[in-house]
């Protein structure tokens, strides 16, 4: 009997999942060895025999939490999928102002209609099995985990810096360029692909185990950045990763 896999979304833009559905020919390869059950961007069809769960998005809601639990009480292997499901994401700023005044703020005279809890990652609910980072994730990263879950086996959670995918593609380090960037703390998978660009890396895939958070404050202050524009910076993605950048700004 071939897996048969279902894709969950909670709040988020989806992004991730429409990562998956722009696999295109890879993924008709994939149909072969699975049977997607339930995927609401994909099919009409719904069942809750599933084995693996891939769940997109942040908890924000009390419906989300019901919802999440019954998930993971119906799969053997929960996956969560993004910047939104692992770290927060951007939903997480929410944390960091008052929740109510967020909910008005959002919703006007209607608030009261959409009961809101403060964001939450997807292993703060319910136990998850292998976290798939990134905002999106990426498609080839996707196809290995996938592939390596079919097979029974465990994927590798990549927790070495972004610096290190710079360096093998001899990128030139963008604080050399005079800008900033969080690669210096932020889990590597993506190939660098933000600075490859010429983009700053913005920390989608959250930060490394053990991050040198203090040292990555430091260095941007060195740079001329603002305490404000450093806690923006840090908590675009990262808003559940508490870090005190006030005491690098003495009064």
């Amino acid at each position: 009997m071939k897996p048969k896999i279902g894709v969950f979304s909670f709040t988020s833009c989806e992004g991730c999942q429409l990562t998956i559905l722009n696999l295109e020919d890879e993924i008709l390869a994939l149909l072969g060895h699975l049977d997607i059950v339930n995927f609401r961007e994909a099919i009409d069809e719904k069942r809750d025999d599933y084995d693996i769960a891939f769940v997109e998005g942040s908890i924000t809601t009390p419906a989300d939490e019901e919802e999440v639990k019954e998930i993971r009480q119906h799969a053997k292997l929960v996956v969560a999928l993004g910047a939104c499901a692992c770290i927060g994401g951007v939903n997480g700023m929410k944390n960091r102002h008052d929740l109510e005044e967020t909910r008005r703020y959002v919703y006007g005279e209607g608030a009261r209609h959409f009961p809101t809890t403060p964001t939450r990652r997807v292993r703060d609910v319910v136990p998850v099995d292998y976290e798939m980072h990134g905002c999106p994730i990426d498609k080839k990263e996707f196809l290995r985990v996938a592939s390596t879950l079919l097979l029974g086996q465990s994927p590798r959670v990549p927790n070495d810096a972004i610096c290190n995918e710079c360096k093998a593609l001899g990128n030139v380090c963008m604080y050399d360029k005079g800008d900033y960037c969080l690669g210096p703390v932020t889990r590597e998978g993506c190939g660098a692909l933000c600075p490859t660009y010429g983009e700053v890396c913005m920390g989608c895939r959250g930060f490394v185990d053990h991050a040198n958070l203090e040292g990555m404050v430091e260095a941007m202050k060195a740079h001329g950045m603002a305490r404000r524009d450093i806690e923006l910076r840090l908590t675009q993605f990262n808003a559940l990763t508490p870090v005190d950048v006030g005491r690098f700004f003495p009064n």
